[in-house]
C-alpha cells in the first residue's frame, strides 16, 4: 500500500478544492510532495497539517500574502500578527455595516443622501403649506449644499430650521413662490425683495452663524450651482433673489458673489 493520499483526497479531507491546494503550492504556503514511482504526488500527515493550518488562517480572514511569515513565527509574533488581522477585520466589519446602513437608508428615500435632521426639515414643509415642487427644490438644494459646501451645511440647515419656526419667513417664502407667476417688471417684486431683506436683517438667526457665513462667502461657484440647479427657474425668481441679495449686501451682509 502506498503511503499518503492523492491531491484530490487531501483537498477533500481538508475541505478545499484541488485548485486551492495547487494555489497554496504556487504561493509557497504548502510544500509540494515528491511524486512516487507511479508518478503521483502523495500527501502525508505533514502536508495535510500544513493544508489545515493555511486553510484555517485563510478562513479566519488572514490574507494569503501574510500567512507564510505567520507559519514560521514564534508564539509572540504569531499572536501579534493575529491581533493585526483582527484589527483589519474589525475595520472591514465597520465598513460593511456602514454600507448596509446606506442600503437601508436608500429604502427610505431622502435618508440615503441627507441626515435625519435635514429629512425632518423637509418633512415639516408640506404641513406649513409648501407644495411638492418647492419641497423638491429644497431637497435638491440641501443635497448639493451637503456635497459641495460641507463646512457650511449645518449653518444652512439651521437657517432653514429657524425659518420654518418663523411665521413671517414662511409667509414671505410662500409669497416668493407665488411671485413666479408675476410679470418680470411687476413692481411688487421690488416690494417683496425689500420685505425679505428687512426680515433677514431683523432676524440674525436666519442669516446663519459666523462660521457658516464664512464658508459660503468662500464658495461663490458652489453657491451659484446650488441656487441655479434648476434650469427652469422662473425669471421672476431669479430677479427676486438678485434684488434681495443686493439689499443685504448693501446692508453689510457677506454673501457669495454669483
Amino acid at each position: 500500500m502506498k503511503n499518503g493520499v492523492t491531491i484530490g483526497q487531501a483537498a477533500a479531507f481538508v475541505g478545499v478544492t484541488v485548485k486551492t491546494v495547487r494555489h497554496y503550492h504556487k504561493l509557497g504556503l504548502v510544500a509540494e510532495p515528491e511524486r512516487d514511482g507511479s508518478g503521483y504526488r502523495r500527501y502525508g500527515s505533514g502536508e495535510l497539517l500544513q493544508l489545515v493550518q493555511v486553510r484555517t488562517l485563510a478562513a479566519a480572514g488572514v490574507p494569503l500574502a501574510e500567512i507564510a511569515p505567520m507559519l514560521d513565527a514564534d508564539a509572540a509574533r504569531f499572536g501579534a500578527a493575529l491581533a493585526d488581522v483582527a484589527r483589519q477585520l474589525t475595520e472591514r466589519i465597520d465598513e460593511l455595516v456602514a454600507r448596509r446602513d446606506t442600503l437601508h437608508r436608500l429604502a427610505d428615500g431622502d435618508r440615503a443622501l441627507l441626515p435625519d435632521r435635514a429629512c425632518a426639515v423637509l418633512a415639516r414643509m408640506p404641513g406649513l403649506g409648501f407644495g411638492p415642487d418647492y419641497v423638491a427644490a429644497q431637497r435638491e438644494a440641501l443635497v448639493l449644499a451637503r456635497a459641495l459646501v460641507p463646512e457650511g451645511f449645518d449653518g444652512f440647515l439651521a437657517q432653514l430650521e429657524h425659518g420654518l419656526d418663523d411665521p413671517e419667513y414662511v409667509d414671505l417664502a410662500k409669497r416668493g413662490r407665488e411671485a413666479e407667476t408675476w410679470e418680470p417688471d411687476d413692481p411688487r417684486i421690488e416690494e417683496l425683495a425689500t420685505a425679505m431683506a428687512d426680515h433677514y436683517l431683523a432676524s440674525p438667526a436666519l442669516r446663519g452663524d459666523h462660521a457658516g457665513l464664512q464658508a459660503w462667502a468662500k464658495a461663490s461657484a458652489q453657491y451659484k450651482l446650488i441656487n441655479d440647479h434648476r434650469g427652469d427657474q422662473a425669471p421672476v425668481a431669479a430677479r427676486l433673489t438678485s434684488l434681495t441679495e443686493a439689499k443685504l449686501r448693501a446692508a453689510g451682509v457677506r454673501l457669495p458673489n454669483r
